[in-house]
């Protein structure tokens, strides 16, 4: 149950840096989603975005280390390196 664990952690680690993404879009910026991404593409400050969309992520991961969930909370580690690293190609 160990690599369902990582998946599901895995998961929630991308599904968060999104909503942090658009979170940040939508409320530091005054564009609305579709524009906001593509405007910020265009001046090349996509992988800054996605960067400061992780910062929820150390708010899930505190929440399920403290709910003895280790193995989900890898999964979002693994997330984060992910997008670490997709950040440097974008």
């Amino acid at each position: 149950m160990n690599k369902k664990d990582l998946l599901i952690g895995f998961i929630i680690g991308i599904f968060t840096s999104l909503l942090g993404s658009y979170l940040f879009i939508t409320f530091f910026t005054k564009f609305d989603i579709s524009t906001g991404i593509e405007k910020i593409r265009e001046m090349g400050y996509l992988g800054k975005v996605i960067t400061i969309g992780t910062t929820l992520d150390l708010a899930v991961f505190l929440i399920l280390l403290k709910r003895n969930k280790e193995f989900i909370a890898r999964g979002v580690i693994l997330a984060v390196i992910v997008l670490a690293i997709s950040t440097l190609f974008i």
